[in-house]
């Protein structure tokens, strides 16, 4: 397993936003309630929709094993999933958090 096709990248993606976080943008959105709330929102959703189509008994998406950890958890999920869908996620947010930010700035 190289892992390097689809871990890789997934691990990159959240390693760059957190960066992005903690050395560039510096929004404080990693402490608030609100975040985390909806980051959790996100999972109630993510879970069932990906545990659906990547379902070992009956996938829809197929991924090749060699190009990630083979670690799936819950529902066939692959781990990478979360990564990804949680560097997407957040980043969004970031952009959503810094803007409010500058215009809190310019009033």
């Amino acid at each position: 397993m190289s892992g390097l096709g689809y871990t890789l990248p997934a691990v990159l993606a959240a390693i760059a936003v957190i960066t992005w976080e903690l050395v560039v943008l510096r929004t404080g959105l990693f402490r608030k309630t609100a975040y985390w709330l909806s980051i959790a929102i996100v999972l109630g959703f993510q879970i069932p929709v990906d545990g659906w189509l990547t379902k070992l008994s009956a996938p829809i998406v197929i991924y090749d094993e060699q190009h990630t950890t083979g670690l799936r958890f819950p529902f066939d999920i692959p781990v990478e999933d979360f990564l990804f869908g949680w560097a997407l996620v957040t980043a969004v947010l970031l952009l959503w958090e810094r803007q409010r930010q500058v215009r809190k700035e310019q009033a």
